[in-house]
């Protein structure tokens, strides 16, 4: 039968039942010597749990999507082809420029009248990805798929959390804070004063 139990470890690596229930389950289910098997997890911190969705909020804040018509492959396509160009006699910065001219004209063809919209659960999904917390799907047409990993309190423990949290930030410094603060502890500060408001 199994049994999810609640323990704190005390001095000298003794464990004392958290919860009521655990105790009550040692107490009527054990007997005094009896051998428990368990596979065991470190429960994480729940304001370090809030302290990340600050993190996240503070990214969101300070985002705002812009383009996303061209592809990063199709950029490099079209600049490396401009490269090419100029290596057989082309002026390179001036074959660099119509290219990004030409990029942007295929943009806002694309565009249309779409209008460009934040979505938290798509970009925290992005911030997850990019922080290298993922698994691989491939599709049925072939194509690899990057699928967000969980974060929930059962899915993993307090100091993949942590790397995880970290790995974030620097995802945010790099692509989206960086503009606004001066390091990172600034950013982590701003994450903590939203923090305090919110609870």
């Amino acid at each position: 039968m199994a049994q999810q139990l609640h323990l704190i470890k005390q001095s000298q690596g003794i464990l004392i039942p958290a919860t009521q229930e655990t105790s009550d389950f040692l107490q009527s289910k054990c007997k005094l010597g009896a051998v428990l098997e368990a596979e065991y997890r470190l429960v994480r911190n729940p304001a370090f749990h809030r302290r990340f969705f600050a993190l996240l909020n503070l990214g969101f804040e300070y985002w705002e999507p812009t383009g996303g018509a061209i592809s990063s492959n199709e950029r490099r396509l079209v600049t490396g082809y401009a490269k090419y160009l100029a290596a057989y006699g082309g002026n390179e910065s001036a074959l660099l420029d119509a290219a990004e001219q030409y990029l942007d004209r295929i943009a806002e063809k694309r565009a249309g009248s779409i209008s460009i919209c934040k979505s938290f659960d798509a970009y925290r999904a992005w911030v997850i990805v990019e922080a290298g917390h993922y698994d691989a799907i491939q599709l049925p047409d072939g194509t690899l798929k990057k699928h967000p990993r969980s974060i929930s309190f059962s899915s993993m423990d307090e100091c993949e959390f942590q790397e995880l949290y970290k790995a974030s930030l620097d995802v945010l410094w790099r692509w989206i804070l960086s503009r606004s603060f001066g390091n990172q502890m600034e950013v982590e500060n701003a994450a903590n004063q939203l923090l305090s408001f919110a609870g």
